[in-house]
């Protein structure tokens, strides 16, 4: 004799009290459902609540961020819903076993449950990796979020193929097949992200720019520490605060400047001109290279250069009755070896590096005499006050020289 099962009770007791086969049938199956999900509920109740407990317990003990940084992405709670999923699908043939349309139907919904229950362990996970990652020094500049983002792209990808599948009752390779005609309409909706994807590449390949790197990128008026870097964007945050956002693809196909080689350098470089007028550069006299002699930088330096002069000129017999004749000095020479002089005995300048005041091409203004040198101290604030020292030294220093510095004059600033 069969052992009849206590549904199958519950069915023939609906049956004696008069209840119709089809509705005893349908009354036995929402009852056996409602017990089914309260059961499946209570599991998954329970089972998040001792994962939550043990991962809790587990991340105090433990030395490292990982688990950590499990539960703060869910992790556990995104597991605990797999023996949960498990039951329920053990429990469909027994709650529709009169209704096998509806057990098909049950089933389809369970195995969607089931794809996207994987979805959302693997982004949980890949996140807990990224924050994990992020915290070690070796990946801490590195585009992680890029990577995660392609590989969820296909994950999502393969994951809605298999619904469809699944509803369709179709074998997924099929699907597979069918995108070689639809390809041209992928493209065109995923050009942002394909372009991002190769860029991002590209990016981490060629090591272009690392998270927290100073860029300047005229283009798209950004001008600060880059913050992120993923898939379709890079997030710059200005030094006014605010926040802009490129695209990673703009990063290949356009120029920017990463100051990060400046960044690890022994200075940052100072680079500017003073235009001096050219009507005012001239031959020292005897009398003003004794005067300038007082001027402690460049006293032994005029000493020595007026000791050779004037031996090159006695010995072949120059003429000096007029000054241009034989060999001379001009005061934009002895001023040029005078700031040479005081930037090397500058204490915010790094003399272990390239250091030079450099003459120009004249141009319409006058002379343009620049300061190539590096600033030991790197950071911005700083570094202007350096050069804002410098150049107030060196212009306080012109007349000195008897040099002037070139000015538009008066009536044309106000005509402009």
């Amino acid at each position: 004799m069969e052992e009849k099962n206590w549904w199958h009770i519950l069915y023939e007791l609906l049956v004696d009290k008069g209840i119709s086969v089809q509705w005893a049938a349908t009354l036995n199956a929402v009852a056996l459902l409602l017990l089914g999900s309260l059961l499946v509920f209570l599991v998954d109740f329970i089972i998040w609540k001792l994962l939550r407990t043990i991962s809790a317990s587990t991340a105090k003990r433990t030395k490292t961020n990982l688990d950590n940084f499990a539960v703060a992405n869910r992790l556990p709670r995104f597991l605990a819903h797999i023996f949960p999923l498990i039951l329920a699908m053990d429990l469909t043939p027994y709650i529709f076993f009169d209704f096998q349309y509806a057990e098909n139907i049950a089933f389809k919904f369970l195995n969607i449950l089931v794809v996207l229950l994987a979805l959302r362990i693997a982004r949980s996970l890949l996140n807990t990796l990224r924050d994990y990652l992020k915290t070690l020094p070796r990946f801490k500049d590195k585009p992680i979020d890029s990577y995660i983002q392609v590989f969820m792209i296909f994950a999502w990808a393969g994951g809605i193929l298999s619904i469809l599948a699944i509803v369709t009752d179709t074998e997924i390779w099929k699907f597979f097949t069918g995108l070689g005609a639809i390809s041209a309409v992928l493209l065109l909706i995923f050009r942002d992200t394909i372009l991002g994807f190769v860029a991002s590449i590209q990016v981490s390949i060629n090591d272009m720019v690392r998270i927290g790197d100073w860029i300047t990128f005229e283009k798209f008026g950004a001008d600060g520490d880059v913050t992120e870097i993923n898939l379709a964007t890079v997030k710059v945050q200005n030094f006014d605060k605010t926040i802009t956002t490129i695209p990673t693809y703009a990063l290949i196909s356009d120029s920017f400047k990463n100051w990060r080689g400046m960044q690890s350098s022994d200075g940052r470089r100072i680079k500017r001109a003073v235009i001096i007028k050219q009507k005012s550069i001239k031959f020292l006299s005897s009398e003003h290279i004794e005067e300038l002699k007082r001027i402690e930088l460049i006293a032994d330096y005029l000493n020595d250069q007026q000791a050779k002069i004037n031996h090159s000129n006695t010995q072949k017999g120059i003429d000096k009755t007029v000054i241009i004749n034989g060999r001379n000095m001009t005061n934009l020479g002895v001023f040029r070896k005078y700031i040479e002089s005081y930037l090397a005995s500058h204490s915010a300048i790094n003399d272990e590096m390239i250091m030079m005041t450099r003459q120009l091409a004249p141009t319409a203004k006058g002379i343009p005499l620049e300061i190539y040198a590096f600033s030991s101290d790197k950071r911005w604030q700083n570094y202007e006050y350096i050069i804002a020292d410098i150049f107030d030294h060196i212009l306080a220093a012109v007349p000195y020289f008897e040099l002037e510095v070139f000015e538009l004059p008066t009536e044309f600033r106000l005509n402009s």
